[in-house]
C-alpha cells in the first residue's frame, strides 16, 4: 500500500458564495452594523456586509421625547450607507410599522437620490404603506424598485446572501423574520414578533423554517428583546378582540377608540364589534384614515358597509356611533388630545361617552397619556385603558415565547435587539439560563461593527451614528446645540436686547417667558446695555465686542437679581 501510486484528488470548484476569498485563506467575516434600534425602541435599521456587498434591513423612525421641543420625528444617521452606497445590493423590509419603514421617505433620497435601481423587497401591505408614504412626501414610488414578496419568500441578494423570509405574528399583517444564509453560516433575525396561537387573520407564525435553520446550525441569532422582562406569554389578539366586543357592547353612549394607526388587526377587531352592535364607524386623524384606506384597498381590512366621516355620524343617536381616532400616545395635535382639551373643531367629549385607549404608552410618553386620561375623566367620559381593562396586548414576545425561539435555534452567538438596554440585558440573562446557552452574547449598540466568523463574534469598531431631527421641512438642520437652546428658553425664558449703534444710540429690551419683569428690572438692563453701547461707540469697538460687553454684565446682573439664567440674545445693529 505504501508503494501504491496515489491518484490526485479531484478538487471541487468552490463557488463565490462559499466564502473562499481570492488568493486563498479562510472565509471572510460577515459584518453586522446596526445604525438604529439597539438600546432603544424605534428607528430600526441594520446593514449586513460580506466583502463588497451590503444589504440593509428596514429603515424606521422614532418619535421625539419630552426634551425635544419643536422636533417632529427622529431618523437614524446613515453616513455609513452614504459612504458605501455603491455596495448596497438590496433593501429588505420586515413589516410596515413606522419604526421599520417610517424613515424611508427621508433615507432613500438621502442615500440614492430621487430614484434608485437597488431593489426594495417587502410584502404586499408593507409596500402599500410605503408607497403611500413616498407619495405623501412628493416622491414617485415608481422611481424606486419596489419588489413585492410574500412573507415566506426566498430572496437572493448579490452573490453572498440568500434570505429566507418566514411569517411571524405581530400587530400588523405581512410581518416576517429572516433566515440569512451567508458564506460562513446562518444568521436568524426574528424581526418583531409574538407567537400568537389565534391571530385575527388566522395566519400563524411559520416556525418550521426557524426549526430547520436550528437543525442545520445557527451561527448567530438576533432576537426581539422588547418584552424580555415579562414572564409567561403575550396575550393573543383574539383575547383582546373579545374584550373589545364586551366593552363596546356595554357602552351606553358614543364610543371613541384610539390605537396605533398601523395596527390593522386591532382596527379590524373594533370594526367587527361596532358592526355587531349596530354602530357606524367613523375615522378621524390623517394617519388613521390613510393606513386604513390602503389596508382596505389591498384586502387586509374588511368592512361590511363602509367607513363614515365625522360629519356623517354627528347627528346619529349616540348608541349608533363609534369613532376610531389617532392619539394613542397623547400627541399634542392628535384627535384624542384635541378632544380631551376641548380643541377639536367638529366634536366635543360629553358625559356618558366611552373612550378606549387600545394601546400602551411608548416609553417616555407616559406623562402625556396620563394628562389626556385625566382630562377625559374631568369631561365626564368613561375611560378604559390597560392594565385595568384588557383592551390592549403587546405585539412582542414575552419570556416563554423567547425561550421557544432560543430552543429552536440554539445559536452559537446571540445579539438581543429591538429594546432598551434593560430589555437587551434581560434577554441576555434569559438566554444564559437555557439548557444550551449561546457561547457568547453581546449587548448591541448603534454604530458598532460586529464581526462574525465561524468561531468568533466581536465588536471591532464603530461607524458614525446617531439621530437626525426632522423639524417641519428641515432634516438634520436641528443640532444638539439648538435643542439645548430651546430647552434653555423653555426652562429659563428669553431676554432680547436690540442695540442701534448710530448717531443717536438706542436700546430696546424685550423679555419672554422669563419673569413678569417690572420697569425697574428691565430699566436696569436697558441702562447697562446702553452704557456698554456708548462705550463701544466711543472706543470704536467692533460690533461683536460691543455685543459681548452687553451680554456678560447683563447675564451676571439677572442671575444675581432673580436667581434665574434666561437666554440672553443681544443684537447690535450699525445705524
Amino acid at each position: 500500500m505504501e508503494n501504491q501510486e496515489r491518484r490526485p484528488r479531484k478538487r471541487r470548484r468552490r463557488r463565490p458564495h462559499e466564502g473562499q476569498p481570492p488568493g486563498g485563506g479562510g472565509p471572510d467575516p460577515v459584518e453586522i452594523i446596526p445604525l438604529g434600534g439597539m438600546g432603544e425602541i424605534g428607528k430600526n435599521i441594520t446593514a449586513f456586509r460580506y466583502r463588497d456587498e451590503i444589504f440593509v434591513l428596514d429603515g424606521g423612525l422614532a418619535f421625539p421625547g419630552e426634551g425635544m421641543p419643536g422636533v417632529d420625528l427622529l431618523i437614524p444617521r446613515v453616513d455609513y450607507l452614504l459612504e458605501h452606497r455603491h455596495l448596497i445590493k438590496a433593501w429588505v423590509l420586515t413589516h410596515g410599522h413606522e419604526d421599520h419603514i417610517g424613515g424611508l421617505p427621508f433615507l432613500l433620497p438621502m442615500v440614492f437620490g430621487k430614484e434608485s435601481p437597488v431593489p426594495i423587497y417587502g410584502a404586499r401591505l408593507t409596500l402599500g404603506l410605503l408607497r403611500g408614504k413616498l407619495e405623501e412626501f412628493g416622491l414617485r414610488p415608481g422611481s424606486f424598485q419596489l419588489k413585492e414578496v410574500s412573507p415566506d419568500d426566498r430572496i437572493q441578494v448579490g452573490r453572498y446572501f440568500t434570505l429566507d423570509l418566514f411569517r411571524m405574528t405581530h400587530s400588523i399583517p405581512d410581518n416576517s423574520g429572516v433566515v440569512i444564509r451567508t458564506p460562513i453560516g446562518t444568521i436568524v433575525h426574528t424581526g418583531d414578533f409574538k407567537l400568537d396561537p389565534t391571530p385575527i387573520d388566522g395566519q400563524v407564525s411559520h416556525l418550521a423554517k426557524v426549526a430547520q435553520a436550528g437543525a442545520e446550525g445557527v451561527l448567530l441569532l438576533i432576537a426581539d428583546a422588547t418584552n424580555a422582562e415579562r414572564p409567561g406569554y403575550t396575550p393573543s389578539e383574539m383575547e383582546i378582540a373579545k374584550e373589545l366586543d364586551r366593552v363596546i357592547g356595554r357602552a351606553p353612549g358614543r364610543v371613541f377608540v384610539t390605537t396605533f394607526a398601523s395596527h390593522i388587526h386591532r382596527i379590524q377587531s373594533v370594526i367587527w364589534a361596532a358592526e355587531k352592535y349596530g354602530r357606524k364607524v367613523a375615522m378621524e386623524g390623517r394617519s388613521m384614515v390613510r393606513f386604513s384606506r390602503i389596508a382596505m384597498e389591498l384586502g387586509y381590512l374588511k368592512v361590511r358597509e363602509r367607513l363614515y366621516t365625522l360629519e356623517e355620524v354627528m347627528d346619529l343617536p349616540d348608541h349608533q356611533v363609534l369613532i376610531l381616532a389617532t392619539g394613542s400616545q397623547g400627541q399634542p395635535m392628535s384627535v384624542l388630545h384635541r378632544l380631551a382639551f376641548e380643541g377639536h373643531a367638529k366634536m366635543a367629549i360629553k358625559p356618558g361617552d366611552t373612550v378606549i385607549l387600545s394601546s400602551s404608552p411608548i416609553p417616555g410618553n407616559e406623562e402625556a397619556v396620563n394628562r389626556v386620561i385625566n382630562r377625559l375623566y374631568a369631561l365626564g367620559a368613561y375611560v378604559l385603558y390597560p392594565p385595568t381593562y384588557r383592551v390592549h396586548a403587546s405585539g412582542h414576545a414575552s419570556q416563554e415565547e423567547l425561550k421557544l425561539i432560543l430552543n429552536l435555534t440554539t445559536p452559537k452567538f446571540f445579539l438581543p435587539w429591538h429594546g432598551e438596554v434593560r430589555h437587551q440585558i434581560n434577554l441576555k440573562w434569559l438566554a444564559e439560563g437555557m439548557s444550551r446557552p449561546p457561547e457568547k452574547t453581546l449587548i448591541g449598540e448603534n454604530g458598532a461593527i460586529y464581526r462574525l466568523t465561524r468561531d468568533t463574534f466581536d465588536k471591532v469598531g464603530s461607524v458614525p451614528h446617531g439621530v437626525l431631527y426632522v423639524d417641519g421641512l428641515g432634516v438634520g438642520d436641528i443640532t444638539e446645540e439648538i435643542l439645548a437652546d430651546r430647552r434653555h428658553m423653555a426652562e429659563e425664558g428669553l431676554v432680547v436686547i436690540t442695540a442701534l449703534a448710530g448717531e443717536d444710540p438706542v436700546v430696546e429690551v424685550v423679555s419672554r417667558g422669563f419673569v413678569k419683569a417690572g420697569e425697574r428690572l428691565l430699566g436696569e438692563v436697558r441702562r447697562m446695555a446702553l452704557e456698554a453701547l456708548l462705550s463701544g461707540i466711543r472706543e470704536k469697538k467692533p460690533l461683536e465686542r460691543i455685543r459681548d460687553d452687553i451680554y456678560y454684565p447683563v447675564k451676571k446682573f439677572l442671575k444675581k437679581a432673580t436667581g434665574r439664567d434666561p437666554m440672553i440674545l443681544p443684537v447690535v445693529i450699525e445705524g
